[in-house]
């Protein structure tokens, strides 16, 4: 029972947070709401039992990618000054986004239909065991956590870029 309340708690966490990554107006700010994001993320992981997802996610993630994010937009002088809505969400860009937004559901869902779901297995933890299966079993998920890193890149270049005016 404690698991459940934990994994809604840390969901709700997460939900709220990063509800606070796309709407806040200062930049910095809403950063520091995406390492909220990540670290209630990394115990949905350790709910789970995967340590080593967890800790690398933490690392990697929360520990060096973010920080790096908040160097680009504090460098750019951006981190302090409020932005407003309609200025960081460019209608566009709002058809764009929709279109990706309804593709990545479809697939989603095309995905959940199409298979079920199997146990997960049990993993001897060392680092050639997990590399195996990272790079088998599950390189589709590897491959979106990539392009999810690539489009988090190109949303930190967005909100460090100056105006043009």
């Amino acid at each position: 029972m404690s698991q459940a309340l934990l994994f809604y708690f840390f969901a709700a966490v997460a939900v709220l947070s990063a509800l606070g990554v796309v709407f806040h107006p200062r930049p910095a700010r809403a950063l520091l709401c995406l390492v909220v994001t990540m670290f209630a993320l990394a115990v949905h992981f350790t709910l789970l039992g995967a340590y080593f997802v967890a800790m690398a996610h933490l690392i990697v993630y929360a520990g060096a990618v973010l920080v790096l994010f908040l160097f680009v937009i504090m460098l750019q002088g951006a981190g302090a000054r409020e932005i407003a809505l309609h200025q960081r969400f460019n209608i566009i860009y709002l058809l764009p986004a929709g279109l990706v937004s309804i593709l990545l559901a479809g697939g989603l869902i095309a995905l959940i239909r199409g298979s079920a779901f199997q146990a997960l297995k049990s993993v001897d933890g060392t680092a050639e065991n997990i590399g195996t299966l990272l790079f088998s079993q599950y390189l589709l998920p590897f491959e979106w956590t990539s392009l999810l890193i690539l489009l988090g890149v190109f949303a930190a270049i967005a909100l460090a870029k100056k105006d043009a005016a």
